[in-house]
């Protein structure tokens, strides 16, 4: 299936953006309106070096989540915890670490909407109840959160964040029950995408939601167990990838050992495809397949289903680089180093002028003149959102001296909001919901735009089961099919609120 259209050139009308900073929060504004990942989730059960190990695990993670971070330890006995805002080398130093003594730990990096920015978001969430001190770092997305929140709220409960991690604490306290059942209660309560790391101070307890929508490993480190959100968290420690947490699966780690156990039937599969087309660093393994690998092969699709002739293939960098060198390979045009992006200009660079302002895309992008004047080139990029990130960079491309530039997008057109966990704006401001190909084409400045098939999807990604629905994956922001209930009479969350 081929998405390919072409039209004549648009030319772009100036768009500034209003705040101090010119990457400041996650809204409209943005000078980038790239998707924003959930949040990230290290733990550690085991080892004396806990502390270590986490901060370099969360440094891994890093682009999971960058506007805060935390770390809190067990010894057997009592808590140790650290939690601050921004980048984890900017929240930790050495001091910090060797303050945080324990042979258990749980870690978070975290990504939030704009507005909910704030310290006393950051995770893990430290808590005290009736059987001693309780901590919990999550990744995802509980849908049904307000509808629960207003129902522990009516019943006396009094909430000390905005998160929905929160929730999970105070269902957990009124059960009655044991810890591990009534941790199963309060998981089986909850709807939505969520992978958890729940520590109190003897117990690590591990759980992934009924789908699998948000990605959650299993490692070693010697006699220790290590758990992450992606496996290049394991890497860095120099642990051994063991296997992936399974739907509705719950792991107990304490004094007596592991125990495999479970708080509910795992439901269909349906791993969050973004996770595969974006998020996940390239060097990661998700369900038996490597995202450097699947990207390629997403791009080699590509190319069969809308090659266009061209002079140089380009990727935006970094999530498109491996599908721009699969459809280099596939089409034999030259992939080459069109555009280059600055990894230093940070989140809170202050913009002295209006000036500056306009130029802001230019500090984080670069079109290489010598690479692309002269030239027809298609631009490989993993996604479209509202179609300003592509415009200007399509744009760039022109003002550097390119003669045409075609856009090859390595997923469907995304038309939905994300209910699991991914910061994505309302429908009304996703431009494949309300604009066809041609008029997207048109609006982005592109000499040609084309979309991957779900189809051609799934078969890059492979490594599941034929049986599994739509291969295992949630495609649920590209064609509205949602593995879980989304509706809650408007008492229901969107986005990432972890």
């Amino acid at each position: 299936m081929s998405y390919e259209i072409k039209t004549g050139n648009k030319q772009e009308a100036p768009i500034l953006w209003t705040g101090d900073f010119y990457n400041e929060g996650t809204g409209s504004g943005d000078i980038f309106d790239t998707l924003k990942e959930e949040c990230g989730v290290f733990g550690v059960f085991g080892h004396p070096e806990a502390a270590s190990m986490s901060y370099y695990g969360l440094h891994a993670l890093q682009h999971r989540g960058e506007e805060s971070a935390g770390i809190c330890v067990a010894d057997g006995r009592d808590f140790n915890y650290h939690r601050g805002m921004g980048l984890v080398k900017e929240v930790f130093d050495k001091d910090k670490i060797a303050s945080l003594v324990g042979d258990m730990s749980i870690g978070h990096v975290r990504y939030s909407t704009s507005g909910d920015s704030r310290l006393t978001n950051a995770q893990p969430l430290v808590f005290k109840y009736r059987d001693g001190d309780l901590a919990i770092a999550t990744n995802g997305n509980i849908v049904n959160e307000p509808l629960i929140r207003k129902q522990l709220e009516q019943g006396g409960s009094i909430f000390q964040t905005t998160s929905d991690t929160e929730v999970l604490a105070h269902l957990i306290a009124r059960s009655q029950k044991d810890f591990v059942e009534a941790t199963k209660d309060a998981l089986s309560q909850l709807v939505g995408g969520f992978a958890f790391l729940l520590m109190t101070n003897d117990k690590l307890i591990v759980a992934s939601d009924t789908h699998g929508l948000r990605p959650l490993v299993m490692g070693r480190l010697g006699e220790a167990y290590v758990f992450a959100s992606e496996s290049c968290a394991l890497e860095v420690i120099g642990a051994e990838l063991v296997r992936d947490i399974e739907p509705g699966e719950l792991l107990v780690l304490d004094q007596n050992g592991f125990r495999e156990d479970r708080f509910a039937e795992p439901k269909r599969k349906a791993l969050c495809a973004m996770e595969y087309i974006y998020f996940a660093r390239p060097d990661s393994d998700l369900n038996g397949s490597n995202l450097h690998s699947a990207r390629k092969r997403m791009g080699s699709r590509m190319a069969l289903e809308a090659f266009v002739d061209a002079d140089i293939v380009t990727g935006v960098p970094d999530s498109s680089i491996s599908a721009a060198i699969g459809y280099a390979e596939q089409t034999g045009i030259p992939y080459e180093l069109g555009l280059i992006k600055n990894k230093y200009t940070g989140r809170t660079f202050i913009q002295p002028s209006q000036e500056l302002r306009e130029q802001g895309v230019k500090m984080k992008l670069s079109a290489v003149r010598r690479v692309v004047e002269g030239q027809r080139v298609v631009m490989i990029d993993d996604s479209i959102v509202r179609g300003t990130t592509s415009r200007r960079i399509v744009n760039l491309l022109r003002e550097a001296g390119a003669l045409e530039v075609h856009v090859r997008i390595t997923s469907p057109p995304f038309k939905n909001p994300c209910f699991y966990g991914i910061d994505t704006p309302d429908r009304r401001e996703l431009i494949a919901s309300y604009k066809t190909i041609a008029e997207m084409c048109e609006e982005i400045n592109a000499d040609s735009l084309a979309f991957l098939s779900p189809e051609g999807l799934i078969q890059s990604i492979g490594g599941y089961n034929s049986d599994d629905y739509k291969g295992g994956l949630c495609l649920s922001c590209f064609d509205n099919d949602y593995p879980t209930q989304v509706d809650f009479g408007g008492e229901e969350k969107d986005g990432c609120s972890c």
